[in-house]
């Protein structure tokens, strides 16, 4: 079987009469905007992930826009936000007019580093979003208490982390996406949990915050025709509500594969610690694996892809490039520490193959072929 970053075809396969029969009804329904599937879903998710208020929305960025749009932020504002992570985390920030202040990562979970972030706060400070890059959680419990202190908000940036489980210094324990104020989520189809189009949601506890997040996500709506605030047009499809609905039901399975496979890269690369250095998992945080991500020690991971590529292993570079050096940001942002940890990520990253369908053979080829690089 030809090996693949995220093997979305054979998943399929394994929940297709599932699938099939929740599509069709779907279909057969007639209802493909706030469809009663819409609605099913939102109540799962709140079920799943334990927030009180779960609003659908049309995809993760979308999400984190809404987000700092039901803050009441205004132009000038500042929000904190780590240069290592997708664009999409500070281009909403930029969006609303709002100022990104970029931050340096942990080198070990690539996650926001918090003493750089406590720093990083002036008067000007109103809204951190912590990404919980990978698969795990960034270390909360400091976070929240330093924004408690400043009356910082706080949006959560979960696209790649839902599941993963954070435990406080008191034993108690939450899932990503519900310990801020806000939550965001997408269903991007190669995330954890992905519907096979766009699609992304909000989380909160707070019953005022929810009710502006849906409002805005429905053109600013109080009730049909009545707006009371500018807003946008982002709504999950019933279709692809349908979709996540059957997909559920399965994510502590993925979880659970994703784990194992991850487990197994650990054992058999482990060797090769003088090379590489494998994924670290924080005491506070347990690890969903939307990304399998290695770092190169001795500046080959571009030669490394390439002969991962000629053997017909893809990988992936997340990110290639930080934040402070994207041509969109240059004038915009405002830097809130050194950023070395995040230059030296970008040019060592490596993501391998991860997904819910990697079986032994295919982990083999992939680790032998690493064994094989190291040891010419």
């Amino acid at each position: 079987m030809k090996i693949q970053q995220v093997d979305l075809t054979t998943q399929y396969l394994r929940i297709q009469k599932e699938m099939d029969e929740a599509v069709l009804q779907c279909i057969r329904s007639g209802a493909y905007i706030n469809g009663a599937e819409v609605g099913i879903f939102a109540q799962n998710l709140a079920g799943y992930t334990g927030a009180q208020y779960v609003i659908p929305c049309a995809n993760g960025t979308d999400a984190l826009q809404i987000a700092l749009m039901a803050l009441d932020l205004q132009p000038g504002d500042e929000v904190i936000v780590p240069a290592f992570t997708y664009v999409a985390s500070a281009e909403v920030i930029a969006l609303l007019k709002l100022v990104p202040v970029l931050v340096d990562v942990d080198f070990e979970t690539f996650n926001m580093d918090v003493e750089k972030f406590k720093k990083a706060i002036t008067n000007k400070t109103k809204a951190v979003i912590p990404v919980h890059l990978f698969g795990q959680t960034c270390d909360m419990q400091p976070i929240l208490e330093i924004c408690k202190l400043h009356k910082i908000a706080v949006v959560e940036d979960n696209a790649q982390s839902i599941g993963s489980v954070y435990t406080f210094s008191d034993g108690q324990k939450l899932q990503a996406g519900t310990m801020g104020d806000i939550g965001t989520l997408s269903f991007f189809p190669a995330k954890n949990l992905g519907c096979y189009g766009d699609g992304g949601a909000m989380l909160t506890n707070n019953e005022t915050l929810a009710g502006k997040l849906k409002m805005i996500a429905s053109h600013g709506q109080s009730r049909k025709y009545y707006h009371d605030v500018v807003g946008c047009n982002s709504r999950l499809d019933t279709l692809q509500a349908a979709i996540l609905n059957v997909k559920l039901k399965y994510l502590s399975d993925f979880i659970e594969a994703r784990q194992q496979a991850a487990t197994y890269y650990n054992e058999q690369l482990q060797e090769l610690s003088g090379c590489i250095v494998l994924p670290a998992v924080a005491d506070y945080s347990t690890h969903v694996y939307h990304q399998y991500t290695i770092r190169l020690k001795e500046g080959k991971r571009d030669e490394l892809k390439q002969f991962l590529y000629e053997k017909n292993i893809p990988s992936m570079i997340y990110y290639p490039l930080p934040l402070h050096h994207q041509k969109a940001f240059k004038d915009i942002i405002r830097v809130g520490s050194d950023l070395s940890q995040s230059e030296q990520l970008s040019q060592s990253v490596l993501s391998l193959p991860m997904h819910t369908e990697l079986n032994k053979e295919q982990q083999d080829y992939i680790i032998d072929s690493i064994k094989q690089f190291f040891n010419r």
